[in-house]
């Protein structure tokens, strides 16, 4: 007994459910219209620092080339100075040689060591290309970083200001949303929610307007109007799988029945006429 009296404030009739479907859409549709006063600015925000992450990992990536550059520059430059003296001394050598042997060595000694020299002069032309090159790069690339800085920078105040000024509006839409939720049973909740996400609009339950499905807009067969007006199950569309509410549970007047009434006053009259 115990038991059952705590499950009782929890279950809701299936018009209750309805309804507290019904409030939570309007919730998440308010909701959804705040993000969309934000427009694109998000996802514009988004791309601006992923590409400023990956335009600062590119000059970090030319910097450390550069670096790599000037320090091969300078290891080819020592190169040269020690060719240059080996050159020297063995040209010192060739004039205290004893016999054509030991002059045709240091010949070919002196030989090969300016070849080094002008190898090494070579490369230190290409390294410094490239480091021109790079250091262009890394320009050129910073230049662009701090445009899309300034980007981001603009951006973000917009978006910041949009923010701040539906802030509290959402947070209040989010914890009343929250508080409905849990008086929803979860499959329910969890359908509707799979409903609302496949659906263009972003609805998971719709009125019936004018005879049809509020969502997609087909008919309604009479038979199936009745079940959605007598509220005891939960009726959703055969056609696009919205959930489906009468009306005047959702809060909504319909001027349905009005022109139904002008109808028979427009005949009236006509036959008055003839």
């Amino acid at each position: 007994m115990a038991k059952e009296s705590k499950k009782e404030p929890q279950e809701l009739t299936v018009e209750q459910k309805l309804k507290a479907l019904f409030q939570l859409q309007t919730m998440l549709s308010k909701i959804d219209e705040i993000k969309t006063l934000r427009g694109e600015l998000p996802l514009e925000v988004q791309d601006l620092e992923d590409e400023i992450a990956g335009l600062s990992t590119r000059i970090d990536r030319i910097k450390a080339e550069v670096a790599e550059l000037k320090s091969a520059i300078a290891t080819k430059r020592v190169e040269i100075e020690v060719a240059k003296a080996s050159v020297v001394k063995y040209k010192e050598q060739q004039e205290n040689v004893r016999n054509n042997r030991e002059y045709d060595f240091l010949s070919k000694e002196i030989e090969f060591q300016t070849l080094e020299i002008e190898l090494c002069e070579k490369r230190i032309k290409e390294f410094s290309t490239q480091d021109q090159e790079r250091s262009a790069e890394v320009e050129k690339s910073t230049v662009a970083l701090d445009e899309r800085q300034k980007d981001l920078d603009v951006k973000k105040g917009e978006l910041d200001e949009i923010i701040s000024e539906t802030k509290q509006e959402e947070e209040k839409l989010r914890d009343k949303a929250k508080d409905l939720e849990t008086k929803i049973e979860a499959r329910l909740l969890q359908s509707f929610k799979r409903i609302r996400k496949n659906s263009r609009n972003g609805l998971g339950i719709v009125y019936v307007q004018r005879d049809a499905c509020g969502g997609c807009f087909n008919k309604i067969p009479p038979q199936r109007q009745l079940d959605i007006r007598s509220r005891k199950k939960i009726i959703v569309c055969e056609y696009c799988g919205r959930i489906m509410i009468d009306p005047e549970l959702a809060g909504v007047t319909s001027d349905h029945k009005e022109e139904i009434k002008e109808k028979p006053t427009r005949r009236r009259k006509s036959a008055e006429a003839n």
